[in-house]
C-alpha cells in the first residue's frame, strides 16, 4: 500500500507517545510505502522546524524519509490544480496521481472537494479512518 502523507499528519505521527505513532512505525518498516515529491520534502522540512521550534528535526526527518527503501520518489509533470480553496495542497494530490498512490492521508478540510472530483479520483481519509482501515484490513493487506 502506498500512501501520500499531509504534513498535518506527519506531525501527529513523530512523537514517541502519540496516538498514530504506529502509522510512522510502519512506513519505517516499510509495510506502508510513502510517495513524496521535491516539494512535499521541503514542506515536510519546513513544516517540522516550526512546529518542533527546531533548526534541524526537519532536515533530520525528512533525510530518513529520502533513505528508507519503501519511499517512492516521485516526479510530478502535470498540474491538475483540484483544490482551489488552498492552491498549496496540491502538491499532495498531484503527487497522489502521479504515484497512483491509495490514499492521501490528511486532517485538512480543503481536501473534502476531491470526494466530488469524478476524475482523476483520489481518495482521502483522515488519520483516524486510515486507522480503522487499517486495523480492520490488516491481514488482507498482508496477503498482497
Amino acid at each position: 500500500m502506498t500512501i501520500v502523507l499531509d504534513s498535518n499528519c506527519l506531525i501527529q505521527i513523530l512523537p514517541r507517545l502519540s496516538d498514530h505513532r504506529w502509522l510512522y512505525d510502519l512506513i519505517l518498516d516499510g509495510s506502508i510505502r510513502l510517495a513524496v515529491t521535491n516539494e512535499i520534502l521541503s514542506e515536510y522540512a519546513e513544516v517540522l522546524d516550526t512546529f518542533f521550534e527546531s533548526e534541524t528535526l526537519g532536515e533530520l526527518i525528512t533525510k530518513v524519509i529520502i533513505e528508507l527503501p519503501g519511499t517512492e520518489k516521485t516526479i510530478v509533470y502535470f498540474h491538475f490544480g483540484l483544490i482551489e480553496n488552498d492552491p498549496d495542497d496540491n502538491k499532495f494530490v498531484d503527487c497522489a496521481i502521479a504515484a497512483n498512490t491509495d490514499f492521501i492521508i490528511t486532517n485538512d478540510r480543503h481536501f473534502r472537494v476531491l470526494k466530488k472530483v469524478p476524475f482523476p479520483k483520489v481518495l482521502t481519509l483522515t488519520l483516524d479512518e486510515f486507522q480503522r482501515f487499517w486495523q480492520n484490513n490488516a491481514n488482507d493487506l498482508e496477503e498482497l
